[in-house]
């Protein structure tokens, strides 16, 4: 997959986990080095955001995102903002843990990491929304670095995520 920022080509290190896919559990870490796990099936709907820089658009479209996330009730969602190391300046996003992947994890099991150009070793631009049962059931990886995830689809694919799964069985 090829990803744009401005007028550079840049290109992923492996194909992305893709829609119906079981998504990996990972270990990631908070700016205190301390240790979070985030995908596979914990029995909440999950929303890992990778980002190669964290810009003032970026903090706007992050706080879009925020708005549309069930708070409490008998769906909890969780919401990450990943990056691909601590010399990222990470600030706090109401509604978001900011995490950091140290250990490379994420972008090796969930395919993101960006193998060239300026941003070589960064995490490409992606979205990928976990339901309950733990897979994957929305993924967006824009190929231009700019680009703003579709919110409209987003909130959409959340509710549906959160009403498919029963935890009982075939659904």
């Amino acid at each position: 997959m090829q990803i744009i920022l401005n007028t550079t080509v840049m290109s992923l290190e492996e194909p992305p986990l893709d829609i119906g896919y079981a998504s990996e559990k990972v270990r990631l870490s908070t700016q205190e080095g301390q240790e979070r796990f985030i995908g596979g099936q914990n029995g909440k709907t999950q929303i890992l955001i990778g980002a190669p820089f964290v810009d003032e658009a970026f903090i706007e479209e992050l706080q879009g995102i925020a708005a549309i996330l069930p708070k409490g009730g008998d769906y909890p969602v969780e919401a990450a903002l990943i990056v691909a190391h601590a010399a990222h300046t990470l600030i706090a996003i109401e509604g978001f843990e900011t995490l950091i992947d140290s250990e490379g994890e994420f972008g090796d099991f969930y395919g993101v990491r960006i193998k060239n150009g300026p941003c070589g070793g960064e995490l490409a631009k992606a979205l990928f929304l976990i339901s309950k049962d733990g897979a994957i059931f929305y993924e967006e990886i824009p190929s231009n670095l700019l680009e703003r995830f579709n919110l409209e689809t987003l909130e959409r694919k959340i509710f549906a995520a959160q009403s498919c799964y029963t935890g009982k069985g075939c659904h």
